[in-house]
């Protein structure tokens, strides 16, 4: 009866960027993505040795600065 496929849940995972990526959507450098991290501007995960970026926090980002 199962057809061997996975059920996804309702809600799929974020879209997660690198720094790169991220640095590459805002034209800057991913030195200045790293320090945005380390300075708690900007939302990041670790995951192992790499950061992760959601894409909604990177907008919520944008947005933030936008209105600064």
């Amino acid at each position: 009866m199962s057809d061997g496929k996975i059920p996804m849940p309702e809600h799929s995972l974020p879209t997660l960027l690198t720094t790169e990526q991220a640095a590459g959507a805002l034209q800057v450098s991913t030195k200045t993505i790293l320090r945005w991290i380390s300075s708690g501007d900007l939302i990041a995960h670790r995951l192992g040795h790499q950061w992760r970026i959601s894409q909604s926090d990177l907008e919520n980002f944008i947005r933030m600065r936008r209105e600064a």
